[in-house]
């Protein structure tokens, strides 16, 4: 009797080794598993490889535990029959369904939960050999849960997961992390987001307007050229002929100083176009990850964005898309940026030129920018008319005060986000 009570012992705490591998070695971290395998730690590499076969760890570690369970319960029913007749079944039944669920079940997989990946690296080469030797069993049984799957119409695969999914799932592991109280990580998350969105955002959601660009006439004299140049924040300037939308060439700052200086300050020798280098024209569909593959590729920093009849639209810079990573990058030549102005009741007074993604970024905002890219932009398509100053539009939960308006371009609006909605909403339901 003494030998049973003692291999019953034995057998619950098997249970509960095979309790706490199940729940530590499907909680785990399959990014902290790769990285410490890239470290060079042999456990982590044997948990990668059993989790890539997730239904045979599965199938193995539920039949030992459904083995050590069943054969303790029958030992212990064994046992009580022997000290209490008949009635002992019902007694062992009472306290193995105690001990199982108490020291088998709940405490292992409780400790495991909360050390998942330390848990899973201690236990991986003990389950990896009991995985092998149970293989033909859990095969045989996979075998026979499939048909029976099969027969209700239920197909398994062994990935069902696209692409889309996957990254669903990295923009949902960045969001998991989110805590309103650890504002120094707010900026790297906003990077990961914005790596993830490179593929969906065009060069025309984030290129300099072509209103806002500086273009230079080719036709003039050099020294007037010259003089444009230098007047210029930028180094890199489209030259055009005749019409805006007929560029020839872009010119560097530095090829041009390097031509004036050849030239001993005789301006009327430089030859502008011949200093120019050609115009590199992309369309405005064109994506981020796309384009920023192409300047590498081509080891260029400035296009052209042209629309789908060749005019020209704006211009893009490998800047501009490593500003939508890292956020605003400022030299001592960027003007001050500009545009939006927190007020004291939570609102913000914004400039209509200024873009949804930086609106969302900065403040960690969900308005939508597939049909729109601006403010202004975002208002004229969900107010299908040209707002007049004073009207106030509800939509996404916030709230648009139209200010201001220069013909027909909305140059100034106040936007309430929600929560200064609710304060207001309150402050007049008090008053």
């Amino acid at each position: 009797m003494l030998t049973s009570l003692v291999l019953i012992l034995v057998l619950i705490v098997c249970s509960g080794f095979f309790s706490g591998s199940e729940t530590a070695l499907t909680a785990a971290s399959r990014p902290m598993m790769h990285e410490l395998e890239r470290q060079g730690q042999r456990s982590a590499g044997i948990v990668n490889r059993l989790l890539d076969k997730r239904d045979r760890l599965i199938g193995a570690i539920l039949l030992g535990n459904n083995l050590v369970n069943i054969l303790a319960s029958t030992l212990a029913a064994g046992v009580a029959i022997q000290l209490a007749g008949e009635t002992g079944v019902a007694y062992a039944t009472v306290v193995m369904t105690l001990l199982i669920l108490v020291f088998a079940e709940i405490m292992p997989k409780t400790y495991a939960i909360y050390h998942a990946d330390r848990m899973a690296l201690a236990v991986a080469p003990v389950i990896r050999p009991l995985v092998f030797l149970l293989a033909p069993v859990t095969h045989a049984l996979d075998a026979v849960v499939r048909a029976c799957l099969r027969t209700v119409g239920v197909q398994l695969k062994s990935d069902t997961r696209g692409m889309a999914q996957r990254l669903a799932e990295l923009r949902g592991a960045i969001e998991l992390h989110r805590d309103a109280a650890a504002d120094e990580v707010h900026h790297e998350r906003a990077m990961l987001r914005s790596i993830l969105d490179l593929n969906d955002v065009s060069v025309g959601e984030i290129m300099t307007h072509r209103k806002s660009v500086v273009l230079i006439d080719a036709d003039q004299p050099a020294a007037e050229i010259v003089n444009q140049v230098m007047a210029s924040p930028y180094t890199r300037i489209p030259l055009y002929s005749g019409s805006s939308d007929t560029i020839v060439g872009v010119l560097h700052a530095k090829n041009l100083l390097r031509a004036v200086s050849a030239a001993g300050g005789d301006l009327s020798e430089i030859d502008i176009q011949g200093r120019c280098s050609r115009p590199w024209f992309i369309p405005e569909t064109t994506t981020l990850l796309d384009q920023l593959q192409a300047f590498r590729q081509y080891h260029a920093h400035f296009a052209l964005v042209v629309d789908e009849y060749g005019s020209l639209e704006g211009v893009v810079t490998l800047e501009d898309i490593l500003e939508e990573i890292v956020g605003e990058i400022a030299d001592e030549h960027d003007a001050p940026v500009t545009g939006v102005r927190p007020q004291a009741d939570g609102s913000l007074v914004v400039d209509g030129s200024v873009t949804l993604r930086d609106l969302n970024r900065q403040y960690e905002w969900d308005l939508p920018d597939e049909e729109a890219s601006t403010v202004a932009g975002l208002l004229l398509h969900e107010a299908r008319e040209i707002p007049r100053p004073g009207q106030k539009y509800r939509f996404y939960g916030f709230r648009f005060d139209v200010l201001r308006r220069h013909r027909n371009q909305i140059t100034q609006v106040q936007i309430h986000p929600p929560r200064t909605e609710a304060s207001e909403n309150d402050g007049e339901g008090s008053g």
